[in-house]
């Protein structure tokens, strides 16, 4: 299928470049009091994620994941939870392990290809809907991506979905991340990421923190942390076989992909336009603006247009 060509999305007139339609969004977005109803699971492994549903009862249900070091209550998230649930769907927020506002139990925590855990929420939630639908943004779309391309029990019940500002190549979007004109985002990751690792070595003291601070950038941290702990060699093994690109000819439901081309987290690499006329089943829509998960309207107050986007696709006919 083709890129789609005709972005409609105008950023307001103020935020004129890609970091600031990042940063604005995420600071100053709405704040939407939503009537979460939180319950608990537990992983095949014994540990547990924290999901927060929204119900009408509703046949269809959206299963929304959040992105790096973000969780169920980011602004983002509110806004596309609110937008289906304002139109009669059933959504399921769900939090990575680590992020729901308590440590989890295993020196495990999550990564951009953990989808044995997603696997976990759907088969949980999925039972009685004649509908599911997924939405990720940014490492949890590549984890949406990338579960949709592989063999899970429950990939079959997914006949649409939407990824936002998804990194679908880890290892060129680490590389950007790392570049100096983004070090206030890395160093924003890292400090929350650093102060993770140093809370499960006090009760998995395998887990060694002495050269933390010699860490400078998300590739070194996966390379010694998020790599060896999941089963990876490290950052490079990690990120070749966790990336969503590699899984895209794979998906069987119908998909579409919302990059902004101004992402400060994005490489190149990020815009498969070549690959996506030859997949029949995967929609890229890249906008010039846009920024990282921002997309957001004229007035903060509004719909953002990545939210209007989700909607649109998800709902229209098959």
């Amino acid at each position: 299928m083709p890129v789609i060509k005709n972005q409609n999305y105008v950023h307001p007139y103020l935020m004129f470049n890609g970091h600031i339609q990042t940063i604005v969004p995420a600071i100053w977005g709405r704040r939407i009091a939503l009537p979460f109803d939180r319950e608990r699971i537990t992983t095949p492994d014994g540990d547990f994620l924290d999901i927060d549903w929204l119900r009408v009862s509703s046949d269809r249900l959206l299963i929304i994941s959040h992105g790096l070091e973000g969780n169920s209550r980011r602004p983002y998230m509110m806004g596309m939870a609110n937008i289906f649930f304002s139109h009669g769907w059933d959504v399921v927020s769900w939090n990575f392990r680590s992020c729901s506002g308590e440590m989890n139990r295993r020196p495990v925590f999550y990564h951009s290809g953990a989808t044995a855990d997603l696997e976990t929420v759907i088969s949980h939630t999925a039972k009685n809907y004649a509908e599911v639908y997924l939405v990720g943004f940014s490492l949890g779309g590549n984890l949406t991506l990338k579960y949709l391309g592989e063999d899970h029990p429950s990939t079959p019940k997914i006949s649409k979905a939407v990824a936002v500002s998804v990194p679908l190549d880890l290892s060129g979007s680490s590389d950007k991340i790392g570049q100096r004109e983004n070090i206030l985002y890395a160093n924003r990751f890292l400090r929350t990421l650093k102060w993770k690792i140093v809370q499960k070595a006090r009760v998995f003291p395998e887990i060694q923190v002495k050269n933390l601070d010699k860490i400078k950038t998300i590739r070194q941290f996966d390379d010694v942390y998020t790599g060896p702990l999941h089963g990876f060699e490290g950052a490079d093994d990690y990120y070749a076989k966790c990336s969503s690109l590699g899984f895209l000819p794979n998906i069987a439901a119908k998909v579409l992909i919302l990059n902004a081309k101004n992402d400060p987290f994005l490489s190149g690499s990020c815009y498969p336009e070549e690959i996506g006329t030859q997949l029949t089943r995967v929609f890229m829509e890249f906008p010039d603006n846009g920024g990282h998960v921002g997309f957001a309207p004229r007035k903060l107050t509004d719909v953002f247009w990545s939210e209007k986007r989700a909607f649109e696709f998800l709902e229209m006919d098959q």
